[in-house]
């Protein structure tokens, strides 16, 4: 073998090293920013799913209380109101 070659074949047994090493934290690494990020797109999506079921809720039960309260309560009858031409001397 050639000098050239030696060297090609140290470096490429080098390199397989650095993987074989580095590989298990980095994919922990990268495992655990798609964990944090399922994590939060699960807590933000259940918190909005929580909030608007709350405003549903809110608006259901405003239209119900505001027909309940509109089914009892009885409108007041117009009273005739005449105008005189003439005013009162006191």
């Amino acid at each position: 073998m050639s000098a050239k070659k030696e060297n090609v074949a140290i470096a490429g047994v080098g390199v397989a090293a650095c993987v074989v090493c580095c590989a298990g934290p980095i994919l922990g690494v990268l495992a655990a920013i798609g964990l944090g990020t399922a994590a939060g797109f699960a807590l933000f999506g259940t918190a909005a799913i929580v909030i608007g079921a709350l405003c549903v809720a809110y608006a259901g039960v405003r239209r119900r209380r505001r027909a309940a309260l509109s089914a009892t309560t009885e409108l007041p009858e117009s009273v005739p109101v005449e105008l005189a031409d003439t005013r009162s001397r006191s």
